[in-house]
């Protein structure tokens, strides 16, 4: 087998000191960008690799971040990943990505299998059914954690999302603006925060606005295109004849409005239709989706701060911290147009 390349090796081949090229490659500013730069490029040419377990040794820090959501293939998800590695990459911080899909005993294992590792902290939406003494694994084991997107009862730790409650509300108001008052809700499910708090902002609005509140318009379950697509054919089947439907997300909305196409009807001129996380394929779905912009992008940045500052040594307040929707009216809305 051949042999490893060493520091010392790297070190000989510039004529420079071991201390100056492990500064080097972890990018201290101690040492001018220009060195740095001409120890990486002859580090990859002799093949060094990273000892990444004997620096953790040294340092007590593995440079490892867990994180854990439902279901990553979920774009709204991934838009939350993608902010939180690009916040990580700014300080060297790698991660493991797990997909809990609602498992609790997965999600149990993968908590566990980051404090074997050592990994420094743990990003995570947990999933439904959550024990508390399962959130509070890893702080009391030195690992930090912070939540997305989700939030639980009972447990005190930093948490990002979007103001769900005010967010459908938004989108409910608006549809309330258009002349609508049969407005189903499809989607979600009370066993989440997230599912609890969209339903509880469009009952609010209903409210608000003097419409009783119809537990026979909500259709709970559906949270994925094809779910959507299903619901289409209870919400078109109704007694109350809807007009117009606040979603659950866009997958669901976009699922539904194929499902009211493929009925005859046209959404945004029959039916009115709202989404919910503004993602990328609600612009340029057919039409172009009406729905509110959660800030998926701003809930992985900051949630990723909090983690990174909770390893320099600072604390976020602990609680949860809400970012504040925004609507996004396009053309899958209209006036009302009672159906005959």
């Amino acid at each position: 087998m051949a042999q490893k390349v060493k520091l010392s090796t790297i070190a000989e081949s510039l004529g420079l000191s071991t201390a100056t090229i492990s500064l080097a490659l972890r990018d201290s500013p101690l040492v001018a960008a220009d060195t740095r730069d001409k120890i990486k490029e002859q580090a990859r040419a002799l093949g060094y690799i990273y000892n990444r377990r004997a620096a953790s040794l040294r340092t007590s820090r593995s440079g490892i971040v867990g994180v854990v959501f439902h279901d990553v293939m979920n774009p709204f998800y991934g838009e939350i990943l993608k902010a939180i590695e690009s916040e990580l990459d700014r300080s060297r911080q790698t991660f493991i990505l797990s997909n809990h899909y609602d498992s609790v005993e997965k999600q149990r294992t993968f908590i566990e299998t980051l404090l074997q590792l050592g990994s420094d902290g743990i990003i995570m939406s947990p999933a439904i059914g959550t024990p508390i003494e399962d959130m509070t694994l890893a702080e009391d084991n030195g690992m930090p954690a912070i939540l997305v997107a989700r939030s639980m009862d009972g447990v005190d730790m930093p948490t990002y999302r979007g103001d769900d409650s005010y967010g459908i509300s938004l989108a409910t108001n608006h549809l309330i603006s258009l002349g609508h008052r049969t407005i189903a809700m499809v989607g979600g499910t009370d066993q989440t925060s997230t599912g609890r708090d969209r339903y509880q902002g469009y009952v609010n609005a209903l409210r608000k606005a003097g419409i009783e509140v119809d537990p026979n318009l909500r259709i709970p379950g559906p949270r994925s295109k094809q779910g959507g697509f299903e619901a289409a054919v209870h919400f078109l089947s109704l007694p109350q004849k809807p007009t117009a439907a606040v979603c659950w997300n866009d997958l669901v909305a976009i699922g539904l409005m194929n499902g009211i196409s493929r009925a005859g009807l046209v959404p945004g001129v029959d039916i009115s239709v709202t989404g919910y996380d503004d993602l990328e394929e609600a612009a340029i779905a057919t039409p172009a989706l009406t729905t509110v912009s959660n800030g998926q992008a701003e809930v992985g940045r900051l949630a990723a701060r909090a983690l990174l500052d909770r390893l320099a040594g600072s604390h976020e307040p602990d609680g949860i911290h809400l970012i504040k929707p925004e609507m996004r009216i396009r053309q899958s809305t209209g006036p009302v147009r009672p159906r005959v």
